[in-house]
């Protein structure tokens, strides 16, 4: 079995320019040239008994292929290959926001807010208390506070005269005997029977 290189995520953004033979500011017109030029060399077709060649030939399109996409070189020159693997992972329009929350001072300003608040649990905590639970909400205008509560009785008795009002008697009672069936297509009027 073929032993596989481990390669480390780096930030320098210069491997791919290296793989192609150029250099990192290189325009779209020297990767192409570049590309066609190494692409032919190494072509597993031209050489059919070198492994190693099909190996060069795969990361030569992959450096191509990454150069030639316009927002994944963007994040290549800016990244390196672990902003590549941050675009795979997160998408590419999240890696700034994930290399602005992994820098030093991002972390530094959440351990901060920590110390200062005693824990974080308590911050959040005390803004669930204060807006969540009502201590912030604004007051109605005229100062007249419009929250009504009725207990569950009451509430029943509402919906009970509420029913009957439409014509509706509410079931009170569920049937008693298993052997009974609910009538439920008809004329309005719900009736049961029992086989008995």
């Amino acid at each position: 079995m073929a032993e596989q290189r481990q390669r480390a995520l780096s930030t320098s953004g210069e491997a791919l320019y290296e793989i192609l033979a150029l250099e990192k500011g290189a325009t779209h017109e020297e990767i192409k040239k570049s590309y066609r030029k190494l692409a032919l060399k190494y072509h597993p077709d031209k050489n059919p008994d070198n492994p190693e060649a099909a190996e060069k030939f795969k990361e030569i399109n992959n450096a191509h292929a990454i150069l030639t996409d316009l927002s994944k070189r963007n994040i290549y020159n800016k990244y390196g290959s672990l902003g590549l693997y941050v675009a795979e992972q997160f998408g590419e329009e999240n890696v700034n926001a994930y290399f602005m929350l992994s820098s030093w001072w991002a972390k530094a300003l959440f351990a901060v807010c920590g110390l200062l608040t005693g824990c974080y649990f308590c911050c959040c905590l005390c803004c669930c208390f204060n807006c969540c639970c009502g201590q912030c909400k604004p007051k109605p205008p005229g100062g007249e506070d419009h929250e009504f509560c009725m207990s569950p009785e009451d509430l029943e008795e509402q919906i009970k005269t509420d029913m009957e009002q439409d014509g509706e008697t509410p079931i009170i009672l569920q049937p008693t005997n298993a052997n009974e069936k609910t009538q439920l297509i008809g004329d309005g009027n719900r009736s049961y029977h029992t086989d008995s």
